[in-house]
C-alpha cells in the first residue's frame, strides 16, 4: 500500500486531472456567474482534463524513467491517442448530439405534441485549443510536482 501511495507519477497524473476539472468549474463561474457543480464530473470544456492527465503521466514517466525508455514511449503514444480521440471522435459525437437536440426541438415545435425527449449530452469532446491547454497544464503541473516534491 505504501508503494501505491508514494507513486509520484500516478498521483501527479491524478492531481493534474483534478486541477483541470477545478479550473473548468471556475471558468464556468467566471463566464456564467453561477456555480454548476456538475462541471466537476463532465467531459469536454476548457481545459481538457484527459489531456492534462496523460500529459502529466507522460512527463512524470519521462522524468523518472528517462526520455529514451520504453515506458516513456508507451506513455507518449497513449497521450497522443487520448488527445487525438478527444478532438476527433468524441468531438464529432458531441456535434452530432447538438444537431439531434436541435432537430428534436424543431419537430416538437412543429407538431406541438408528445413528451420532450431528454437532450443528448453535447459536451463530449474538445477543440484543439482545449486539448493544447490541457496538455500544457499537465506538463507544467508534472514539472512543478517533480521539482518541489
Amino acid at each position: 500500500m505504501h508503494e501505491l501511495l508514494s507513486n509520484q507519477v500516478l498521483w501527479t497524473a491524478i492531481l493534474a486531472s483534478v486541477l483541470a476539472q477545478l479550473i473548468k468549474l471556475f471558468i464556468y463561474y467566471w463566464v456564467e456567474k453561477r456555480w454548476e457543480w456538475e462541471r466537476l464530473a463532465e467531459t469536454g470544456g476548457m481545459p481538457s482534463s484527459h489531456s492534462a492527465t496523460v500529459a502529466a503521466l507522460a512527463t512524470g514517466v519521462g522524468l523518472t524513467e528517462g526520455l529514451d525508455s520504453a515506458y516513456f514511449a508507451i506513455a507518449v503514444v497513449l497521450a497522443i491517442i487520448v488527445m487525438y480521440d478527444a478532438t476527433g471522435i468524441r468531438r464529432a459525437a458531441g456535434l452530432h448530439a447538438q444537431r439531434l437536440n436541435d432537430l428534436f426541438e424543431e419537430f416538437r415545435a412543429v407538431f406541438q405534441q408528445g413528451p420532450k425527449p431528454e437532450p443528448l449530452k453535447e459536451l463530449l469532446g474538445h477543440t484543439y485549443l482545449e486539448v493544447a491547454v490541457g496538455a500544457l497544464l499537465g506538463v507544467l503541473f508534472a514539472l512543478a510536482s517533480f521539482a518541489f516534491f
